[in-house]
């Protein structure tokens, strides 16, 4: 951390290594032809693993970026502006994933495709903000340890108890919420066990400011992440194995048949670590803006690749049907225009918003007479309307 400021570069270029990686993972998932996809083909398994990494770093990330931001402006005797900022954001994450999701003509013809209750990872992570946000306010005044102890604990509890709940039946809730627990209407993630990778990307960052001017935090962060990390990635599972011998408690050989999320979350510390170890290099300004830029970058790969409010995307007239030499180009292409568009996008933002308000104040003078002329007529009709219906009303009554 450098002396002039306690921005974390290193958080902004996983972040930004995060979202390159989902761009070209959406792009060959979505457009590669299935005859290509053999998981007995070195290049394309070892594509495939990364691509897995990317949604645990991504949602790790956001959590540590943002309990570093609300524990940092932290007053006392005062209320803390980022919880506000944090509700804000929260909801407003939920709302861009659903307008993502919105099909105008659907909207136009009075459907709403079941595709708009999908949960995708703005909805995740706009929900893991807000629960951060009540965490931290229910143990802020508690103890120094509490608010830590219960993000961890969380992780934890989600991680080992994903066999019983992933099981549950959701049906009894109407699909707009249980898509949120389930995937089996087409999420294509939920909140459990996911939130568990927010709550201990806010543990993380606990630690950091808690030893932020400690001389060895890099160091002993870099040993920690790469020691812990290769632990969970190739120990966790004899681990549970050796549990559930010695326990003869089911759930832990069930964790041990399909444990992916304590071995992607070393795969998270092993990523933190390398990024930590190499931050001295990773201080490009364009690689840092795209790290903060993820939002739009989103926003936009979403527009391209999938049609977003008019269902006119890539992933609509390429579907699995491209070969790999034409879809590894056309991702490396596509990151390229969705990037650009992205920072261009974040420089002049400022400008277009100008625009749009400059905009919508001439519509609205431009529209007033007609409006008010409008109210007029309507209210006229009310008026005769109401004066016709006690007139029938009399005369039945006579």
């Amino acid at each position: 951390m450098g002396s002039k400021t306690n921005r974390l570069y290193f958080i902004d270029a996983i972040r930004a290594w995060a979202i390159l990686m989902m761009l070209q993972g959406h792009f060959i998932d979505g457009l590669l032809d299935n005859t290509f996809r053999d998981s007995s083909n070195f290049l394309y398994t070892l594509w495939s693993y990364f691509r897995g990494i990317t949604a645990p770093i991504f949602f790790t990330a956001s959590g540590f970026i943002f309990t570093y931001l609300l524990i940092k402006t932290d007053a006392t005797n005062s209320a803390n502006p980022r919880v506000k900022k944090g509700i804000k954001r929260g909801f407003q994450l939920i709302l861009i994933g659903y307008l993502l999701r919105m099909n105008l003509l659907g909207v136009l013809t009075g459907e709403i495709y079941p595709s708009f209750y999908i949960v995708d990872v703005l909805h995740c992570i706009g929900f893991s903000i807000l629960g951060i946000i009540g965490i931290y306010q229910i143990s802020k005044q508690k103890s120094n340890y509490l608010f830590p102890s219960i993000l961890v604990g969380i992780t934890i509890i989600l991680f080992l108890f994903e066999p019983i709940y992933i099981s549950f039946d959701y049906t009894i809730l109407p699909n707009f919420i249980a898509n949120y627990f389930t995937k089996a209407n087409g999420s294509i993630f939920t909140i459990l066990p996911w939130f568990g990778y927010a709550t201990f990307g806010g543990f993380i960052a606990l630690l950091f400011t808690k030893y932020k001017n400690h001389k060895n935090l890099y160091p002993t962060a870099i040993t920690l992440s790469l020691f812990i990390g290769l632990g969970l990635m190739f120990l966790s599972s004899p681990f549970f194995v050796t549990l559930s011998y010695i326990t003869g408690i089911s759930l832990f050989i069930e964790i041990f048949y399909n444990n992916y999320l304590f071995i992607r979350l070393g795969d998270v510390l092993v990523a933190f670590g390398f990024f930590m170890l190499l931050r001295r290099y990773m201080n490009n300004n364009t690689f840092l803006i795209i790290g903060q830029s993820t939002l739009s970058i989103y926003i936009i790969h979403f527009m391209i690749l999938y049609g977003s409010f008019t269902g006119l995307g890539l992933y609509s007239h390429f579907h699995h049907s491209l070969s790999p030499y034409v879809v590894v180009f056309g991702a490396i292409l596509f990151m390229l225009t969705t990037t650009f568009l992205a920072l261009k996008y974040e420089k002049n933002k400022n400008i277009i918003f100008k625009h749009i308000s400059i905009s919508y104040r001439w519509t609205r003078i431009t529209l007033n007479p007609w409006t008010t002329f409008a109210y007029s007529l309507l209210k006229m009709y009310l008026i005769k309307s109401r004066l016709f219906l006690l007139k029938l009303f009399r005369l039945v009554k006579n």
